[in-house]
């Protein structure tokens, strides 16, 4: 089980006005982080300007191990310290395994069986492998980008991710929560 990776889901909320300041604290830390052992990769989805004031911050090692050990380093307990005075909230972050982070449900609630995830995000990615590109490529087109099966897929899948993980997972599995915790 320790062998099929793992991701940590940081949030932080960051003071109005502070956004520059966490821009460059984060410059510290990410190539730090990088160098963790067992990093993969990380990303980071920042606020909407006027609206958001939360960065999500994603990270995947290679293993639990790895990631908890990166996580709970001095390093990352110093640098947090440091930016503690811009955050309105605490360090807030989950650890889960695999794909498990697509699996919203209580904190400390026991992760779904492979197989219902399996199924679980199958039936979500096919409507919307289907229904995406019928409305994404006309789009492209009314802005005169020319067909390029590269860019149209490029465009197509990562509006399917953003819709994933951001609206359909979290809402979905609420909805399917009595069969997939079962």
């Amino acid at each position: 089980m320790d062998n099929q990776g793992a991701s940590v889901v940081i949030t932080h909320h960051v003071i109005d006005g502070k956004q520059q300041q966490y821009e460059e604290w984060l410059n510290e830390i990410l190539p730090i982080s990088k160098k963790a052992t067992g990093f993969i990769d990380l990303q980071i989805v920042r606020p909407i300007p006027t609206l958001t004031f939360s960065y999500t911050v994603i990270i995947r090692f290679d293993t639990i191990a790895h990631l908890r050990s990166w996580m709970e380093s001095s390093n990352r307990k110093k640098l947090i310290d440091k930016a503690h005075p811009l955050f309105t909230k605490e360090d807030n972050y989950e650890i889960k395994t695999g794909l498990d982070f697509l699996f919203y449900g209580e904190t400390n609630a026991k992760v779904p069986v492979r197989w219902k995830q399996y199924l679980a995000t199958w039936s979500a990615i096919y409507p919307l492998s289907l229904l995406i590109p019928m409305i994404t490529i006309p789009i492209l087109r009314s802005f005169g980008i020319p067909v390029n099966r590269y860019f149209d897929g490029l465009v197509s899948t990562g509006c399917l991710v953003f819709l994933m993980i951001y609206l359909i997972m979290p809402n979905y599995t609420k909805l399917i929560k009595n069969w997939l915790y079962k």
